[in-house]
């Protein structure tokens, strides 16, 4: 169950199909004015190509939500376990692709 911000519960519900999950280690992200896509790929080492095996799309504003609650769950994460440290955060911003739709 689900608290909406007017105070209205929603029920939500989780198929068993969609209950194990689907494993991705690379998400491409591209935008336009209206919407975000965000495509989650499963890059298999070794492999020179990928398939997406799911692609989300949302408005801007539930981008900025999703990301605020990923902070937060990042930060309950690292002062329970420790620091999540990042190869990558030594590399300058001009390394990533930026992608648009």
């Amino acid at each position: 169950m689900e608290q909406t911000s007017d105070n209205q519960s929603i029920n939500i519900e989780l198929p068993e199909e969609v209950a194990g999950g689907v494993y991705s280690n690379l998400a491409i992200v591209m935008n336009s004015q209206s919407e975000f896509v965000l495509d989650f790929v499963r890059l298999l080492p070794g492999q020179q190509s990928a398939q997406v095996c799911s692609r989300i799309i949302m408005t801007p504003d539930n981008v900025k939500r999703l990301i605020r609650v990923l902070q937060q769950n990042i930060h309950s994460f690292e002062q329970e376990y420790g620091e999540i440290f990042l190869n990558e955060d030594a590399l300058p911003a001009e390394a990533y692709p930026q992608g648009e739709a």
